[in-house]
C-alpha cells in the first residue's frame, strides 16, 4: 500500500453510515411514530422513560441543523468527530448538517431537542454559520453545564416548544422563537473560542478538515493514501501535518474513531461480535478481534464482561 499505513481489511460489502436528508426520515428510523408536518422543522421535548426514543443510534449523518438542551443525563453517551462523552449532567450541543453523531440515552434524560433546516430562516440576510459560528461545519459544538447554568437556558428552550406544539404545521412564531434563542446563547458559546481559526496554523486547519473527513469516512476508507486523496495532498504531506499540529500520527485518528464506535456496540447493543465486525465494515470477526484486542488491550468479549458484566 505504499506508506505502510495499511490497517486491516474491509468487507467487500460495505456499511454506510445512514445519511437522513429529511427530517422525518430521521424521525421514522427511530420508529418512534414522530413526525412533522413541516419539513423545515421539528421541536421534542424531552422526557423521562420515553419508551419510543430509541436509547442507542449508531453513527449517522444528517441534512439538518440539530440543537439540543439535556439534563439529569445520567449514563447518557454521545459520540461526535472523534470524542466520546459520558458522565454527564446537563449539556447543550449545536450541530451542523453532514456531521456524524451517535448517542446512548439514559432513560432519565430530559430536555428539548430541536432539529431545523435554513430554509425555514428564509427571511434572515446574514450568512447562518457566520452569524452563528457555534454551527461550525466541520466539527460539533458541545458543552457541558453547571445546574444554574441549565436553569437559565431552559425557559428559552421552552419558550420555543410551547410554541410550536401550539402553532400546529405552520410554525413561523416558532421560527421567530429559535433565532432569538439562538442569539442568546450566542454569547455564552463565544466565550469558549472554540471556533476561533483566524490564527490556526495550515497544519492546524489541514488537522480540522482531515478529522472531519475521518468521521464521514472511517468505515469505507482505512489508509492514510485515501484520506490524502481527498485532500487532493500526499500521503507524506498529510501525515507530517497532522503530526505537527497533535503529536499523533495519523492513522491513530482512523483508529480511535473506529475504536470509540465499537466499544459502543459492544458495550450498548446485544449484537454479537460477527455482526459487529459487519457493522464496522471488517472483513471477517477474527480481523475485528484482533484489531480490538491490539488498541484496548483486551479481547471484545473480554471488554463486554468488563462493562456489563455478561
Amino acid at each position: 500500500m505504499g506508506h505502510g499505513f495499511y490497517l486491516y481489511p474491509v468487507a467487500t460489502q460495505k456499511h454506510i453510515i445512514p445519511h437522513y436528508q429529511e427530517i422525518n426520515d430521521f424521525l421514522q428510523s427511530f420508529s418512534s411514530g414522530y413526525n412533522t408536518r413541516d419539513p423545515h422543522l421539528y421541536c421534542l421535548r424531552l422526557n423521562e422513560n420515553m419508551p419510543a426514543m430509541q436509547q442507542y443510534k449508531p453513527p449517522f449523518k444528517k441534512d439538518f441543523y440539530f440543537i439540543a438542551l439535556v439534563n439529569n443525563a445520567g449514563k447518557t453517551k454521545i459520540t461526535y468527530d472523534t470524542t466520546s462523552v459520558t458522565d454527564l449532567n446537563a449539556f447543550l450541543v449545536f450541530q451542523s448538517p453532514g456531521l456524524v453523531y451517535s448517542f446512548f440515552r439514559d432513560n432519565k434524560a430530559s430536555g428539548y431537542l430541536f432539529y431545523f433546516k435554513k430554509e425555514c430562516f428564509s427571511f434572515f440576510k446574514p450568512e447562518f454559520e457566520s452569524e452563528f459560528p457555534f454551527f461550525d461545519l466541520l466539527h460539533t459544538n458541545f458543552f457541558r453545564l453547571n445546574q444554574s447554568r441549565f436553569t437559565e437556558f431552559a425557559p428559552l428552550f421552552e419558550d420555543v416548544q410551547s410554541t410550536y406544539e401550539k402553532t400546529e404545521g405552520r410554525h413561523a412564531a416558532a421560527t421567530l422563537k429559535l433565532l432569538a434563542l439562538l442569539y442568546q446563547v450566542k454569547d455564552f458559546a463565544a466565550a469558549f473560542n472554540q471556533w476561533e481559526d483566524g490564527f490556526a496554523s495550515p497544519q492546524q486547519t489541514l488537522l480540522k478538515k482531515f478529522i472531519q473527513l475521518v468521521n464521514n469516512y472511517y468505515l469505507e476508507k482505512r489508509t492514510i493514501e485515501e484520506y490524502a486523496d481527498l485532500l487532493f495532498i500526499t500521503p507524506n504531506h498529510l501525515s507530517q501535518a497532522v503530526k505537527t499540529a497533535s503529536g499523533k500520527n495519523a492513522l491513530s485518528f482512523i483508529n480511535e474513531r473506529i475504536m470509540t464506535e465499537a466499544k459502543s456496540l459492544i458495550r450498548f447493543t446485544g449484537f454479537d461480535m460477527a455482526q459487529i465486525a459487519w457493522q464496522l465494515n471488517f472483513s471477517d470477526p477474527a480481523n475485528f478481534g484482533k484489531f480490538f484486542k491490539r488498541h484496548a488491550g483486551q479481547t471484545p468479549l473480554a471488554y463486554r464482561k468488563a462493562q456489563t458484566g455478561k
